[in-house]
């Protein structure tokens, strides 16, 4: 028993074994279809947030013979799951960058005003609902801004809500952790369901996306020298430059990028130079999909435990429906635009959604089912307008 005991103990004990364990399991649960839509890699947030929770129900310790083993405590692995996370993020959105920015700025058109409009709209929109609740449903500020920043998944909002002098910040911890769950599902849900209920012919649309989004990117003749033979020499630097731009505060607003805005941004420039100097700083593309997946799942496990862990212990009704009404009104009012104002094709519609919704793995999701990376530019074209305004209104909603 006791040969048996230090076997489990080391188990539970590590927090390695608890994220590959739950990557296997998310992507599990994220290949079963239910009327041609899936979870996809979204399985792995719902697997890792269950792991919060059944830990929480848990907690504590247990005997085992008469060794005591320690369960998964936010504590404990607190640190991990946030290097996990913020490694995730880093390695997704860059690769997002390097792949968009060929691209980006040489198909600057009159659709970049409509990807400006559309950051404007949804974020101004979840900010008339943030402030109908505070007004309307005697939700206090600190509360409704938490739900505000968790149903658009958005960690820079959710941090400029915490430096507010003044503020609750358990309070708007506790809205971030209830509204978080159904502002990550909802958007993956939504950019899947959309073709759908829209009756759109996939293999149609991508087609003709990728001869309208079709730019020629011209190949420079002067001979750049490869340092590996992947990229990842250029995929390192694109990261390390984007923590340096996320790190540069604006004064007097106290605004920064922060590490998602500072990686995303360094990797379209990168992605449209090239190159630095004699050094080639193209990435194949085979490293870009593999970066952006992996980087994806391991956001979602360091983000989904803890969130899983502090989403049972701050839930209540009132707030999580709250929290459904400031994710889905956003997107709706954001499609509608995007179709019938600015005539946006329904991947260019749903790419801004989820730059909008600053909602990676939303974006992971509008790749697999539009089978092409091309709808990146949509989401970076979005995202740093989204970006900035909601860490604007997270500060401003919190003195009503």
């Amino acid at each position: 028993m006791e040969y048996l005991s230090d076997i489990v103990s080391s188990w539970l004990g590590n927090g390695v074994f608890y994220i590959f364990l739950i990557l296997a399991l998310g992507y599990l649960l994220g290949g079963i279809k239910v009327k041609g839509i899936s979870l996809g890699d979204a399985g792995v947030l719902v697997i890792a947030l269950i792991f919060g929770i059944v830990s929480y129900q848990l907690g504590g310790d247990f005997t085992l013979g008469e060794k005591q083993i320690s369960l998964y405590n936010p504590e404990k692995f607190e640190g991990t799951f946030k290097l996990v996370s913020s490694l995730g993020t880093a390695m997704f959105v860059t690769s997002v960058g390097l792949i968009a920015g060929p691209k980006f700025f040489r198909s600057f058109n009159k659709k970049m005003l409509a990807y400006i409009v559309m950051g404007i709209a949804i974020i101004g929109s979840a900010s008339i609902v943030t402030a109908v609740v505070v007004k309307g449903f005697s939700i206090d500020a600190s509360t409704a801004v938490g739900l505000l920043t968790g149903a658009l998944t958005s960690t820079p909002g959710f941090s400029a809500a915490k430096e507010v002098v003044g503020v609750n910040e358990e309070a708007v911890t506790a809205g971030y952790a209830i509204a978080y769950l159904f502002g990550v599902l909802g958007v993956v849900v939504f950019v899947q369901i959309m073709p759908k209920l829209l009756k759109v012919n996939i293999e149609e649309e991508r087609k003709n996306f990728i001869a309208a989004s079709s730019v020629d990117v011209a190949e420079s003749k002067k001979v750049r020298h490869s340092v590996d033979g992947m990229g990842l020499f250029a995929f390192t630097l694109a990261v390390s430059f984007g923590y340096m731009i996320g790190c540069i505060k604006i004064p007097g607003l106290n605004f920064s990028f922060g590490a998602s805005g500072g990686t995303l941004i360094a990797g379209l420039i990168i992605g449209h130079f090239g190159h630095v100097g004699p050094l080639d700083c193209r990435v194949k593309k085979e490293t870009l999909n593999f970066m952006r997946e992996l980087g994806l799942v391991l956001f979602l496990v360091g983000a989904g435990v803890p969130g899983g862990y502090s989403f049972i212990t701050h839930i209540t009704l009132k707030y999580f429906l709250v929290g459904i009404v400031m994710t889905l009104v956003p997107m709706i009012i954001g499609y509608f635009i995007a179709r019938y104002v600015f005539h946006l094709s329904i991947f260019n519609n749903l790419g801004s959604i989820t730059g909008g919704m600053t909602s990676t793995p939303a974006l992971g999701a509008l790749i697999r089912v539009a089978g092409t990376d091309d709808v990146a530019s949509a989401y970076a074209a979005t995202y740093p307008m989204a970006l900035i305004l909601i860490v604007l209104a997270a500060k401003l909603l919190l003195f009503l």
